[in-house]
């Protein structure tokens, strides 16, 4: 394989492949035309933004970087409340209590750096999701912008640079249009025409924020996809033009996707009700709990107080609910969890040191939404409101990632139905720019030989509670297919 000049990567949140179209997406599908398409690219569980942008920036799993949640109780760094990612001091609060080692991979970034080369980011999504793309930005005498301000990055001075050039930042409106076209114009006159660049990412906050508050197939959506299609054409326009085209990687990419969600299930109060004293992680606090918890269409619990007599009575209470989808715990071995009905974590690839005591999956389907996309899930609060869209669980739908990839040497207009997965984008990276994998990551170089992979499916279940996940695995490789509980068809999850 040929090393390219640079790397121009674009990351739009949470976009389902299945929403690429020639209508709505006409320049993304210009990019598929000559492009690699990894249609069944899949992203890692929990399927959360700050999870997911750890496994791509660290090419592995969560059981290596050891972000086992967009939030989790970790106590060692802060012991009154559940830690937010997309805090800032909750973060700096982490780092400190970690030896600066709160992701506990290395990432793609620090390779390049190592190896002298540059990565440059452009990000309008989460503080946590800026910071986690390239935690070490600043010892890498890397670049990093945020859309938050300068607060938000390792290298304020990138934002100081942009407001300077491109005026104030834009207001936080939804739609994010004001923001995606500010963070288009940073990539198109400032980040790309500076040779020094390497690597230079954009990191578009939509179509996610409107999948959640306005709904997957909503006209109102449909025009925020149109929208930042058109921002990413101005990009492509901009690699079209230079003389090295040719020599320029292109990888478009999504963190997961999504699935509508059509009922709410009050959990904490439930839990509550069944003797388990319940806070929510947005509580900020948890004096009197006997479990820390968090919602979304997943969740995860932690046993405060009662040991695994708790955990294990509260795994039997929900493999009773008919809403709950699957559990996970602490391996007993490889594929059991010790908690009764429950999965290990090792088989979605969450047994980390952090690892909680209980994970909770909802009940979701491949049933058409109102507008007639596939798949609906319950959730248990996390803010979105019913109807909106929700990630985080095994859904195949919020599972598939979208993952395009134009280089020399990479067949144009093909589609690729590999097992593949946003592990495999660190690797992909550092391939093409010819610099070694860092001993920790998992992923695959996607245009490397082809790795042979198992398929298999775990199950487990008490009473009448099954529930099953189908993996790929090739040595330490680990691709996540979807989930399954008792009551759905083969095709569902």
């Amino acid at each position: 394989m040929t090393a390219v000049d640079r790397i121009v990567m674009c990351v739009f949140d949470g976009l389902r492949p299945d929403m690429i179209t020639p209508t709505l997406t006409p320049n993304l599908m210009r990019l598929a035309a000559r492009a690699t398409w990894f249609r069944e690219a899949r992203s890692v569980f929990p399927s959360m933004t700050r999870v997911a942008t750890s496994s791509i920036s660290t090419g592995a799993m969560p059981s290596t970087h050891g972000i086992v949640g967009n939030a989790f109780y970790f106590p060692q760094a802060i012991p009154e409340h559940v830690l937010d990612v997309s805090v800032i001091a909750d973060v700096k609060r982490a780092e400190a209590a970690t030896g600066s080692r709160f992701l506990t991979a290395t990432t793609f970034a620090d390779q390049l750096a190592k190896a002298g080369k540059r990565v440059a980011v452009v990000h309008t999504g989460s503080i946590g999701s800026t910071y986690l793309i390239n935690p070490r930005a600043k010892a890498n005498r890397h670049w990093t912008f945020s859309i938050f301000g300068g607060e938000a990055t390792e290298t304020p001075e990138a934002v100081t640079e942009v407001i300077a050039k491109f005026g104030p930042l834009p207001k936080r409106e939804l739609p994010r249009f004001q923001e995606t076209d500010y963070a288009a114009r940073v990539m198109t006159e400032f980040v790309l025409p500076d040779a020094a660049n390497d690597v230079a990412i954009v990191w578009f906050n939509e179509p996610d924020t409107s999948y959640h508050y306005k709904m997957l197939g909503a006209p109102e959506t449909l025009k925020v996809l149109a929208h930042v299609d058109a921002a990413f054409g101005r990009i492509l326009d901009w690699v079209e033009r230079q003389p090295n085209a040719d020599r320029i990687a292109v990888i478009a990419a999504s963190d997961h996707g999504q699935i509508s969600s059509n009922e709410l299930i009050p959990l904490p109060e439930l839990l509550t009700r069944a003797g388990h004293p319940t806070q929510h992680a947005k509580a900020r606090d948890l004096a009197g709990a006997a479990i820390a918890y968090t919602g979304g269409n997943m969740g995860e619990i932690r046993i405060l107080d009662g040991g695994t007599a708790r955990r294990d009575a509260i795994a039997r209470w929900l493999a009773e609910q008919p809403y709950v989808g699957a559990l996970f715990s602490p391996g007993r071995n490889d594929v059991e969890g010790q908690a009764p009905g429950s999965l290990s974590h090792a088989v979605v690839g969450l047994d980390h040191a952090r690892q909680p005591d209980l994970v909770y999956v909802l009940r979701s389907s491949d049933d058409p939404d109102p507008y007639g996309l596939p798949g609906l899930c319950r959730i248990s609060g996390g803010g979105i409101p019913v109807g909106g869209g929700m990630h985080g669980g095994l859904n195949r739908h919020e599972l598939n990632a979208t993952l395009m990839l134009s280089a020399p040497g990479v067949e144009t207009a093909r589609i690729d139905a590999r097992p593949t997965g946003i592990i495999d984008i660190a690797p992909t990276i550092l391939a093409l720019l010819g610099v070694p994998a860092a001993a920790g990551m998992t992923g695959a170089n996607l245009l490397g030989p082809a790795l042979e992979m198992t398929t298999r499916t775990h199950t487990a279940g008490a009473g009448s509670f099954t529930h099953a996940v189908t993996v790929h695995r090739g040595g330490d490789r680990l691709i996540l297919d979807q989930g399954r509980h008792s009551s759905n068809s083969p095709r569902g999850i």
